[in-house]
């Protein structure tokens, strides 16, 4: 008889290793390499197919039905966004995000909503007894009795149970806590994970049911469990936040179903999480008027475009290495920009300290945010502010030329939406948009940041 193959796993990021080390490999966390038994996979009958009910064999493209997916709204339309227009019946969307942030507080609430408008919905959770889902439940406000409640963590016990119930969605809180008994892996492991995803997408697309998947992540950001986890679902949803703010950001990551990177903005409050419908005039609240080093930029999340204030100081430095920080975008991105600034422009910048902050929360890397980036170090070098209801957006290469971006009419008129009446662009993007704007919108069209003039007046320039 062969010996049987003992296997390793990492309890933080779910790495698998066929030998114990103090330290993975993977994550680089310490201590957390444990041991399991090589799992025995025993089929389960009538659970094995995803395909539909009375489809069977191949078929040809012109034989197939194509019809539009029926969605569900959930009674919030940051969420309703990110998922393409509402929750996809059969679909099997996987929520992530730190610890704390609101996850479970968000699908409860989505839960409450679809509850209220009479379809069942089962909620079932692995972390929390049923005394402590009700107390986090009466904060957000009264549920109808369509929505139930269950504590279990074994597979087939809540397969049996949604078969009885038959709801509409299920959401289950969390992944890493479920298991199946057929595996002898411990609820968390590499092999559970992955089994259990499994089993929940073949119910999905065999019952129609809706199903929602609590992820927990690792310290790095990511997903918890093998990478293979995000490509079984059909959507991937982040949640990010600060946690000494009150914002935070739902991000789709991947959607079968809708586009991707497309966000929701919510702000957490006592009665839970509240849509904000309008992350623009939220995130230029409290914006200071006419100062050096503060302007506005135009950036796109998804299909929405967003404002947001980029922040520069600029001092002279006491240390024989300038200082460098970026807060809200890419550290390295900016040290780029500074060095085509002083290379092309003639900024004076290797003897001063510099400090690049997107503010509000919202973290941007798109390449639009290059040139409000080099107007707000400018603006913060030369001590002079932008003109009033002034913003840009545009991409800047090494030889200072700037470039177009994505969807320059739609940050045009978001823009003009908030009352900005100049806009600093790269010049083919002007051109390209320049019979389709707002009337009152002054587009200022730039081929090179040498066009900038010093005191950002932009009379002479076209």
């Amino acid at each position: 008889m062969s010996k049987e193959k003992i296997l390793f796993f990492c309890t933080e990021c779910g790495a698998e290793t066929p030998k114990w080390s103090g330290q993975c490999t993977s994550c680089g966390a310490w201590n957390t390499i444990v041991e399991a038994p090589k799992e025995r996979k025993i089929k389960q009958p009538g659970v094995s197919s995803i395909r539909t009910r009375g489809e069977a064999g191949p078929v040809s493209l012109r034989e197939i039905t194509a019809r539009e997916e029926a969605r569900l709204t959930t009674g919030m339309e940051e969420l309703d966004r990110v998922l393409g227009g509402g929750v996809v019946d059969g679909s099997l969307v996987l929520a992530s995000g730190d610890p704390g942030i609101g996850k479970s507080t968000l699908l409860l609430q989505m839960a409450r909503n679809i509850a209220g408008r009479g379809e069942k919905v089962l909620y079932v959770s692995g972390e929390e007894s049923l005394s402590q889902i009700k107390l986090r439940a009466m904060r957000i406000g009264e549920c109808a009795d369509n929505l139930l409640f269950m504590a279990e963590t074994d597979m087939n016990e809540i397969r049996e149970q949604a078969l009885a119930i038959r709801p509409k969605v299920m959401i289950v809180d969390s992944v890493q806590t479920m298991f199946l008994p057929e595996f002898e892996s411990a609820p968390g492991s590499v092999a559970q994970v992955r089994e259990n995803t499994a089993f929940l997408m073949r119910f999905a697309k065999t019952e129609n049911i809706a199903v929602f998947l609590v992820g927990h992540v690792t310290k790095d950001g990511s997903v918890a469990g093998p990478k293979m986890l995000e490509h079984m679902v059909d959507t991937v949803l982040y949640f990010e936040g600060d946690s000494t703010t009150t914002y935070r950001i739902l991000r789709a990551v991947k959607n079968r179903f809708g586009s991707t990177n497309e966000i929701g903005v919510f702000e957490m409050g006592a009665a839970g999480l509240a849509e904000v419908l309008n992350p623009s005039e939220h995130m230029l609240r409290g914006m200071p008027e006419a100062e050096a080093g503060s302007v506005v930029a135009v950036t796109m999340e998804g299909t929405r475009p967003i404002l947001v204030e980029v922040q520069a100081l600029i001092s002279q430095t006491n240390f024989n290495l300038p200082r460098r920080t970026a807060a809200g975008t890419d550290f390295n991105r900016v040290n780029l920009l500074l060095a085509v600034l002083e290379k092309r422009v003639g900024a004076s910048l290797s003897g001063c300290d510099a400090y690049v902050n997107v503010a509000g929360g919202l973290r941007v890397t798109e390449p639009a945010l290059d040139l409000p980036i080099l107007l707000a170090v400018l603006s913060g070098y030369r001590n002079r502010p932008l003109p009033e209801h002034t913003v840009a957006f545009g991409e800047v290469g090494l030889t200072g030329e700037l470039r177009a971006v994505s969807q320059a009419l739609s940050r045009v008129r978001e823009a003009a939406k908030l009352g900005y009446r100049t806009i600093v662009l790269a010049a083919a993007d002007c051109e390209k948009i320049r019979d389709d704007v707002p009337k009152g919108v002054r587009l200022i069209g730039l081929r090179n940041i040498r066009e900038i003039p010093k005191d950002f007046s932009f009379d002479q320039t076209r």
